[in-house]
């Protein structure tokens, strides 16, 4: 019993500091953000942070997980809501569900943000493959075996592609009109990934 209530207040502990670390980093940003500022939010003592992230970096890079993990998940739910045999209509829904996440604010100042300069970059490239990237293959992959698409340097390929949904997903993030915004990149990259379909 005295096991479970410590791994109880742990995870409370670690709850709190990542609901601080989600809300002041979407604020503020990583570099506005102090440990104090963290642990005040948490209403937990210094040492705790340290105890379970080491240090603020470390928060972040659990509150960088949790928002990384919840968009895949939404996005695979929209692909896996299409018909499964048509790869570019999954394509076009993920995309579109990729757009609307990122204009949320956590998104765009935490992931998009900020998270390149905190990682570094071969650190963020790495991460990318983990999360973005590596779906960007997979649905790739699976355009390719379906004879869709020619054969081609598949993670060569998916990197160039998802710079170019980066690149929209900031436009769209920093629009005036952010619907209009995304109407827009939206079509721009369906034509982009449909001069990649073989003609008959």
């Amino acid at each position: 019993m005295p096991r479970r209530s410590q791994e109880d207040r742990s995870r409370t502990t670690k709850t709190a500091l990542e609901e601080a670390g989600r809300r002041l980093f979407t604020e503020r940003g990583f570099a506005g953000t102090s440990a104090e500022d963290l642990v005040a939010a948490a209403g937990v003592t210094r040492g705790a942070l340290h105890h379970h992230y080491g240090d603020k970096r470390g928060l972040f890079l659990a509150v960088l997980e949790q928002i990384e993990v919840e968009a895949t998940v939404e996005i695979e739910n929209a692909i896996a809501a299409v018909d499964p045999d048509d790869v570019l209509a999954g394509m076009a829904a993920g995309l579109n569900i990729f757009l609307e996440i990122c204009r949320r604010p956590e998104m765009l100042r935490i992931g998009m943000t900020d998270a390149p300069a905190v990682l570094g970059w071969q650190a963020w490239r790495e991460f990318e493959t983990d999360h973005g990237l590596g779906m960007m293959i997979a649905q790739l992959e699976g355009a390719r075996a379906a004879g869709l698409i020619a054969e081609a340097p598949i993670p060569v390929l998916a990197q160039l592609l998802l710079s170019a949904i980066n690149e929209a997903a900031m436009i769209v993030a920093h629009a005036a009109d952010p619907e209009k915004a995304q109407a827009e990149a939206q079509q721009a990259l369906i034509l982009l990934i449909a001069g990649l379909v073989r003609t008959p």
